[in-house]
């Protein structure tokens, strides 16, 4: 019987950490080149230091002429996604920072299998959904991503012209017969203005807005805030530690609460299994959970380079199911076309959606209107009931 009483911790980054702004420029390149044509195939990296930018990986359009035109619009994609992000610091100016281009042709030899609608590489991916919160997420990560959505809003309003972009949260949640009712332990870094702030200036400016977000019940006399626990943080983003797509994978799903398979989102068009797998994964435990199947649900696909179908479907309820767990295996794989091509065809993944997942995660947040985050809906959940 799983654990009911119990202590964990998540934490969140915003989109001013070092690795997020990498994640940020890289998944701009890929929406460049999606709303350029749709069978664009991206798979950029990003690198990010002091006063630089390297961009690298593969690239490809079915004109190579405009190909070779296209690449000249990379550095002016990055230096709006340093400004947006809100980065003019000496060492770290998004008019001033050097970018460099090194995106590439994709390999022939990956292409062929991706032509013939396989999957883009072997791999293993996992979805999770839990009934801990209205998104059916894990409480701990959901939360330190709002504490720090929050933040960036009212940085960005001029509300609190104090606070810089680079942030880092952690929740450690206390749970009693399963569901999240303390917060224990609640720390805060972010970065400001004025080395003469302290850190309780910046607790007295962050508070009010933690509390905000939070539960009103989860924090108690219990509670103790961290909140800029070393001082001063000033120097911060790239110019204060560098960066890297794809560092922050735990992050950008659910925060250690369910396994995470082999590789990052960022920069990765949806024939990379990697991603559009993942997101179908997310999108099937969610909707078993939202058709009352089960309260948790873990599910794992895998997938072969070159090859449509996935290898093996695998869920786990938890102790949670309504149902045996391999009646949803077999559910699920009725209810959506699981191939690379069915993936994206079903969740509308071959738009420029992606710039918007760089930061705050991937999974909890709201479908929009163009298409960003479709595989939050929970539309299949009648769907599968039937399949059952």
């Amino acid at each position: 019987m799983a654990r009911q009483n119990y202590v964990f911790t998540s934490e969140s980054v915003s989109e001013g950490h070092p690795d997020k702004v990498c994640d940020r420029i890289s998944d701009a390149v890929l929406d460049a080149f999606l709303a350029e044509e749709s069978g664009a195939r991206v798979a950029c990296e990003t690198f990010a230091t002091s006063g630089m930018v390297v961009i690298g990986g593969e690239v490809g359009l079915s004109d190579q002429e405009r190909l070779k035109n296209y690449m000249g619009r990379i550095g002016q994609i990055a230096r709006d996604c340093i400004k947006d992000i809100g980065y003019e610091q000496e060492k770290f100016h998004w008019n001033t920072c050097h970018v460099l281009n090194f995106l590439h042709e994709q390999s022939a030899h990956i292409s062929q299998g991706v032509d013939r609608d396989g999957a883009g590489d072997q791999g293993i991916m996992f979805g999770y959904a839990v009934d801990e919160t209205p998104e059916l997420m894990p409480a701990p990560i959901q939360y330190s991503h709002k504490i720090l959505r929050r933040l960036a809003e009212v940085r960005k309003s001029g509300a609190e012209p104090s606070l810089r972009p680079d942030a880092k949260t952690q929740l450690s949640l206390r749970y009693e017969n399963g569901k999240p009712v303390e917060v224990l332990q609640l720390v805060l870094s972010t970065q400001h203005e004025s080395e003469d702030q302290t850190s309780d200036d910046i607790r007295a400016i962050v508070e009010p807005y933690i509390r905000e977000v939070l539960p009103a019940e989860w924090l108690t006399e219990k509670t103790e805030w961290w909140v800029n626990p070393t001082g001063t943080f000033v120097i911060g983003g790239p110019d204060g530690d560098a960066g890297l797509t794809g560092r922050k994978i735990i992050v950008d799903t659910y925060g250690g609460s369910a396994p995470h398979g082999g590789g990052a989102f960022s920069g990765k068009d949806p024939t990379k299994v990697d991603r559009s797998a993942a997101y179908a994964a997310r999108y099937l435990a969610k909707n078993v959970v939202a058709a009352g199947l089960a309260s948790r649900c873990t599910l794992q696909l895998s997938y072969a380079i070159g090859v449509a179908r996935p290898l093996s479907i695998y869920v786990d309820t938890h102790g949670t199911g309504k149902v045996e767990e391999a009646a949803i295996e077999n559910a699920v794989a009725r209810a959506m076309d699981l191939t690379p091509r069915g993936i994206r065809t079903h969740l509308g993944l071959d738009r420029p959606i992606y710039e918007r997942t760089a930061a705050y995660g991937h999974f909890g947040r709201e479908p929009d209107a163009g298409g960003g985050f479709s595989w939050e809906k929970t539309d299949l959940a009648a769907t599968i009931a039937k399949e059952i």
